[in-house]
């Protein structure tokens, strides 16, 4: 999933535990190299389960929360699998959105973006 994403998006990405300035550790799924994308992956597998919504809107939460509180962070990415997408009704994909979260959906091999729903 993250080297689709890295293709798509033209970097390379890797997971890397983070030193914030606070002296805060937090582990960041995807990083390039430059620390200026963030990415959280959300690649549950089966039958949907409503509890994946939260699992979603906690990634959400810490990249707006990484975008702050790491220096040469631009671009968060939110990068879910097709059964994922279910998780992104009604508001959620909003926010994201008005939030400045990018939203890609990874099928089995390529990413492409979420579509925005009117």
């Amino acid at each position: 999933m993250l080297l689709a994403l890295g293709d798509r998006l033209g970097t390379s990405l890797r997971p890397k535990p983070l030193m914030l300035p606070d002296g805060s550790r937090v582990e960041v799924e995807g990083i390039d190299t430059a620390g200026r994308v963030l990415v959280q992956l959300v690649s549950n597998q089966g039958a949907y389960k409503p509890a994946y919504r939260n699992k979603v809107m906690a990634d959400m939460f810490k990249l707006l929360w990484l975008r702050d509180s790491v220096p040469t962070a631009e671009r968060t990415v939110l990068l879910v699998t097709e059964l994922i997408v279910q998780a992104l009704g009604g508001w959620v994909a909003r926010a994201a959105a008005d939030l400045g979260i990018e939203v890609y959906v990874f099928d089995g091999s390529t990413v492409v973006t979420l579509k925005r729903s009117t």
